[in-house]
């Protein structure tokens, strides 16, 4: 079927009508997945109640925490100040005291009124002390030093605040840059007359202690690339204490042991979705640990949600880039870039940072140009640039074709020669062009010979392709008996490896144009899976392929007659520049949509697929019955 012009991107002006006169700055919409699974986590406590969350690539993980705070409070959730004190009966062994949050300075102050008032005249400083502070610690410590005096206690200080908090601190404590300091924390040490010691105060608490009683959200690929911190991680999740490790490096004898402190707390682990399959892989505890998937999703389906709250993200965005307001104007535009990053017609792209820098680009012209608003000149203005700064590599290789080095036809017709189309990737650089591919047939046995296959150019998936068409070919030309026919086929001027199964539909056309001698059109090239059924089948990046086409043929000049072939599949991410829909608007360029070979044959050829079939099974059958000729040197006697 012939593609529409309104079939090649989304309804963008449709959408831009329905943005609501008031919106919310949300960074959770659409997130209802993941956030069904954080409430989840957030209402169950105990040791084996941890959750990993699958991130996607812009999600602003801060702002994500901060809402999900706002919403997903964690049940469980208790603070403490939490200090060591000096031990009465060890220097090197501090005793770990927690009390309410935000009173661990007032705590300390009355233990010093304590420490300098008389033995026999402390009770009612004792009484006030178990009032104010009830924890179980706090009281076990006044009773051991309820007789000491400060000169009683070793050292020259009693204590240390290694977490202090206010009582409504935010639960969630990140830490996205994991060593064993910054996560654990650490025991410093020092020099004192050439004896190597350590006191209250090189005690350096990290992450895990600070969010103790909240939740701790930890970068999983950080945390997993420095070795051994994800098994003293587990450690302090099964047993609920954390223990000090000995200060220092083995070769320096200093001991120093800290009490351990007890652990209460939620973990968050955050990564991709391989890193989620490698620990469940080869972890076998991590599942009793992070029991909990929550899994961020990349994109806004609307065919699963309204269009209204996506503007909400959108405002969110927006704010977060601190830009001009986005007129109605540009909104299409805008749309239209977040469906382009999703490469899905009926998808959003969530992607905060892409989004933020688009629009940051745009606001930074508006701005040049003085205007109080991001308008749809802004917005295509970006875009043009984009386009100019990254199509360098592209712009090298039309020229080639355009300059004859690579011979690629965009007109009339030719037996055994398809254009195919491929998508080449170089330096971080993407964009799609056209492959001519050929086919040569022989007298043999049937062998289809691919050239890239056989010169090691060809990746598995291509090699794979090429098998499948030998399989289409053979069940329908050589069910009952042998074909004498054989093949060679190729992608002509291609000097790296070829991967993908995209070219398989293009491949077996060619295939077929020269086993029937049928021309195939040049100015259309085609792109397409094909399974052993013939049927078409999908294929990716799709709208590079195509616009790497329609530049090689505007180059040279549109002439009505130039297009693309597609799978009918791929219709639902067609979403192409403004240049293309306008010519296929003007009927100068043409885009199709297909089903099966035989869609592609009669677009390619003209034929129709019997017709094709018949003469190629003719030819056949004039071989089948014919002994191949005698080669030169025998016939010469």
């Amino acid at each position: 079927m012939r593609v529409t012009a309104d079939q090649l991107q989304p309804p963008v002006e449709s959408w831009a009508q329905q943005r609501p006169s008031a919106v919310k700055p949300d960074p959770l919409v659409g997130q209802t997945r993941a956030l069904t699974a954080i409430e989840q986590t957030m209402l169950i406590g105990g040791r084996y109640a941890h959750g990993f969350v699958v991130t996607t690539p812009g999600l602003r993980i801060v702002d994500v925490l901060q809402e999900v705070q706002a919403r997903h409070q964690w049940l469980h959730f208790e603070r403490f100040d939490w200090l060591y004190l000096a031990n009465p009966d060890s220097a090197s062994e501090p005793l770990c005291v927690n009390v309410p949050a935000g009173q661990a300075r007032t705590a300390l102050e009355q233990l010093m009124a304590l420490f300098q008032t008389d033995v026999n005249e402390r009770t009612e400083l004792l009484t006030q002390l178990q009032q104010d502070f009830p924890t179980e610690r706090f009281q076990a410590y006044v009773a051991r030093i309820v007789d000491k005096t400060f000169e009683d206690l070793p050292g020259n200080e009693l204590a240390t605040i290694i977490v202090e908090t206010e009582a409504q601190q935010d639960e969630f404590v990140l830490c996205d840059r994991v060593t064993d300091a910054s996560l654990f924390g650490s025991i410093r040490l020092q020099s004192v007359a050439g004896t190597i010691t350590s006191e209250l105060h090189l005690i350096q608490p990290g992450a895990l202690l600070k969010a103790n009683g909240g939740v701790l959200a930890i970068d999983a690929e950080e945390l997993l690339s420095q070795p051994g911190l994800w098994r003293k991680l587990k450690y302090v999740l099964r047993t609920s204490l954390f223990h000090w490790p000995q200060p220092g490096e083995a070769n320096i004898a200093a001991y120093y042991q800290p009490e351990p402190v007890p652990i209460h707390l939620k973990v968050l682990l955050l990564g991709d979705r391989n890193i989620y399959a490698q620990l469940r892989e080869l972890d076998r505890d991590f599942d009793n640990l992070f029991p909990y998937l929550a899994d961020f999703s990349a994109h806004y389906s609307l065919a699963q949600h309204e269009l209204a709250p996506y503007f909400d993200y959108l405002a969110y965005v927006e704010r977060e880039a601190a830009t001009l307001p986005v007129d109605a104007s540009a909104l299409p535009y805008l749309l239209k870039y977040a469906s382009r990053l999703s490469d899905y017609q009926t998808e959003l792209a969530l992607d905060t940072i892409a989004l933020m820098q688009f629009l940051r680009e745009a606001d930074a012209f508006a701005k040049k140009q003085q205007r109080t608003s991001i308008d749809a000149e802004a917005i295509l203005t970006v875009l043009q640039q984009r386009l100019f700064r990254e199509g360098y590599i592209a712009e090298l290789s039309r020229r080639q074709v355009l300059e004859g080095q690579v011979y690629i036809a965009t007109e009339d017709a030719v037996v055994g020669q398809v254009n195919g189309l491929t998508v080449v990737t170089i330096g971080g650089t993407e964009f799609g062009e056209a492959a001519r591919i050929t086919a040569t047939v022989h007298y043999g046995d049937g062998d289809i010979i691919d050239i890239d296959r056989k010169s090691e150019l060809s990746g598995n998936i291509h090699t794979k392709g090429v098998m499948i068409l030998s399989a289409y070919i053979a069940n329908v030309f050589a069910r009952s008996e042998e074909m004498r026919l054989s093949a060679t086929i190729v992608f002509e001027q291609s000097y790296y490896e070829v991967d993908g199964d995209s070219a398989s539909l293009a491949e077996l056309c060619c295939l077929l144009s020269a086993l029937a001698e049928a021309p195939v059109a040049q100015g259309l090239a085609i792109t397409g899976a094909v399974d052993q059924f013939g049927r078409v089948q999908a294929i990716g990046a799709v709208n590079e392929k195509i616009e790497g086409h329609f530049e090689l043929c505007q180059a040279r000049g549109l002439n009505g007659k130039q297009g693309v072939i597609i799978p009918r599949a791929n219709l639902s991410q067609l979403n192409l520049e403004p240049q293309i829909i306008e010519a296929v608007k003007a009927n100068k360029y043409h885009v199709y949509a297909i089903d099966d070979v035989a869609e592609a044959l009669a677009l390619l050829t003209g034929e129709n697929q019997q017709q094709l079939y018949a003469r190629i099974e003719k030819r056949l059958a004039e071989l089948q019955h014919c002994e191949p000729e005698a080669p030169w040197y025998k016939r010469i006697w």
